[in-house]
């Protein structure tokens, strides 16, 4: 396969991002909260005059957000033609991909079923692969009134 990706944690687990998706990894300064939107917006930031919004990763996922720490860094991602500062845990490194992805071993739960498209093997282990715009769509509603 030898697909290059961006490898993060979310909630303690390892996830990889296809790296033609991933425009930079930056520090995450002042982040503007943006009065009316759904809690895994975490609000508005500035990156070279471009405006970004923030997701967290872990709210959007329908996860708790303060249970896991952060570095403060975000992986920056443009989809349908709107910027994304995605917040995660850790960036850990770039890697390539050993093999197709491959179906999400029990245990996950449901949520991290919906945002990745499967497993895949990097040379530094096993990764959940993001889709990102089901990712930056946010949390299934029925899961979080459950």
């Amino acid at each position: 396969m030898n697909e290059l990706l961006v490898m993060a944690t979310i909630a303690g687990r390892r996830c990889a991002f296809r790296a033609d998706d991933v425009q930079s990894v930056i520090d995450l300064g002042s982040v503007t909260p943006v009065p009316h939107t759904p809690d895994f917006v975490a609000g508005m930031t500035a990156l070279r005059s471009q405006t970004l919004t923030v997701i967290d990763t872990r709210r959007a996922i329908g996860l708790g957000s303060s249970e896991w720490t952060s570095d403060h860094r975000a992986v920056v991602v443009l989809i349908a033609g709107f910027s994304y500062a995605l917040l995660v845990d850790e960036i850990e490194d770039v890697t390539t991909g050993l093999a197709q992805t491959g179906t999400i071993p029990g245990g996950f739960g449901a949520q991290w079923a919906r945002v990745a498209t499967g497993m895949i093997e990097t040379r530094t282990g096993p990764a959940l692969l993001i889709d990102l715009p089901i990712l930056i769509a946010g949390p299934d509603r029925s899961e979080v009134a459950a």
